[in-house]
């Protein structure tokens, strides 16, 4: 049997991800990949090569120990870091970012993040820039599920929202944002590892999966006979949606690496694919792979890096195993980006669920600090080459132009042509919501 992912990963309903999946159910009547790719047509389906990267740094980063160094602190403070300059004058940021410090005038950090309410290990905010504290019936959807909701796929072969993400240890950690109420429709294709090589139609042609879906046609017209709801009729184009995908080499081609150039591939580099324990993998690979995804037709994916929740060995962590691998990774999307003319329409956003504590433990680490955190934008032709917000003297507190989530959210829905106080999604109850809640795109950044 022909399947699109792996290994199972249990939903919050009654069925599987492999159950989801499971391309014999084409055949079946099931529920099946079509569902997970459901695009619904809207206004803003079109040839918009707008784009969406979105980097969860899992666990959070340490933001004074990035681009807000505090040399004026005392010393449980400060901690071990120096600043270097950048090639913006007046921006310094760590010693362990020097090749981020060479491409400072295509960054935006962001030095005064807040809206975590309690500091709990959760990607939530990072991928609807919401509190999970007051939901909607169904939950809030993630930007790329919205976005999968309103503009639909930009090719029939390309599913508008991917993440590269794993399982680990810690759900959250894995998760490429939630379609909340908005569906399992509307969910993120996830072609994890052996996902890659199955999304084939290894020993089935095509005539022979057109036989199939003649099958289903008329499977699906008995049912649609008995469903009083009308939802099974809805099913059609995501079918259509799934054949795309499986008999076009447009996905696979952008998720094969053996495509890209030497160069290239040596400039990203390829990290660490193991998960960093119940974190996610340092893999720059998927820098690269989710360049190349919005660059095949993909309006919005999600990767997940790392484990940043340094409560102990803060400083020999970083600069050992996260700082210089984060910095090359990113480096190299923002400036292939550029170099393929591609930074005024992708945005890129890499940031973690909150800060980390002013004072350094006992243990030389960093504790949770929801106060405030960090974060870091490029491309999407922003006004690049500037640092927004401050903190106080130990990096604890808001000084200047305190930065919610949301902030950035309306910033980047903007970007990607779609007015976030005015535009809305419906819940299961017909309720209309508004993408963000009243927040407005930065002035800075357009």
């Amino acid at each position: 049997m022909l399947s699109i992912f792996g290994k199972p990963q249990r939903l919050c309903t009654r069925w599987s991800r492999r159950e989801l999946l499971t391309i014999g159910s084409l055949g079946l009547g099931g529920l099946a990949l079509p569902d997970l790719l459901r695009a619904e047509a809207a206004s803003g389906v079109g040839d918009s090569k707008k784009a969406i990267i979105m980097i969860y740094m899992c666990g959070a980063p340490p933001h004074q120990d990035m681009y807000d160094l505090k040399m004026d602190a005392p010393s449980e403070i400060r901690g071990e870091f120096l600043p270097i300059r950048t090639n913006v004058p007046g921006i310094q940021i760590c010693e362990h970012l020097p090749r981020l410090a060479k491409i400072m005038d295509k960054l935006v950090p962001l030095r005064s993040v807040y809206g975590s309410p309690d500091g709990d290990h959760d990607s939530f905010i990072c991928y609807t820039g919401r509190s999970k504290r007051q939901q909607a019936p169904g939950g809030w959807p993630s930007i790329g599920s919205t976005l999968a909701k309103l503009q639909g796929a930009r090719s029939p072969e390309i599913p508008p929202f991917i993440g590269l993400t794993p399982k680990t240890g810690h759900p959250p950690y894995g998760s490429p944002g939630h379609p909340g109420f908005l569906g399992v429709g509307n969910s993120a294709f996830r072609p994890n590892g052996e996902a890659i090589a199955d999304m084939q139609l290894q020993g089935i042609s095509v005539d022979r999966l057109a036989d199939r879906r003649k099958l289903l046609t008329s499977l699906d017209q008995m049912r649609r006979d008995l469903d009083a709801t009308g939802s099974i009729a809805a099913l059609d184009s995501f079918q259509q949606q799934a054949i795309n995908v499986l008999t076009s080499s447009r996905l696979t081609d952008a998720l094969d690496l053996s495509k890209e150039d030497a160069a290239t591939r040596e400039r990203y580099g390829t990290g660490d694919v193991k998960n960093y324990g119940d974190g996610a993998p340092r893999n720059l690979e998927h820098f690269l792979l989710a360049r190349r995804l919005v660059e095949a037709g993909a309006r919005c994916v999600t990767l997940n890096f790392g484990r940043w929740d340094f409560h102990s060995s803060n400083f020999s962590e970083f600069k050992n195993t996260h700082g210089p691998l984060f910095d090359q990774g990113m480096s190299a999307l923002v400036e292939d980006l550029h170099a393929r003319g591609m930074d005024k329409d992708v945005s890129v956003v890499a940031w973690g669920e909150f800060g980390r504590t002013p004072t350094i433990n006992k243990d030389a680490g960093r504790d949770h600090w929801p106060q405030v955190g960090g974060g870091l934008l490029a491309g999407g032709g922003m006004r690049t080459g500037q640092v927004i917000g401050a903190t106080d003297r130990l990096g604890g507190s808001i000084a200047d132009r305190p930065v919610h989530f949301g902030e950035v959210f309306a910033t980047l829905y903007r970007q990607m042509g779609l007015d976030a106080v005015t535009t809305t999604v419906n819940d299961p109850t017909g309720r209309p919501h508004y993408l963000v809640d009243g927040h407005v795109p930065m002035p800075e950044l357009i």
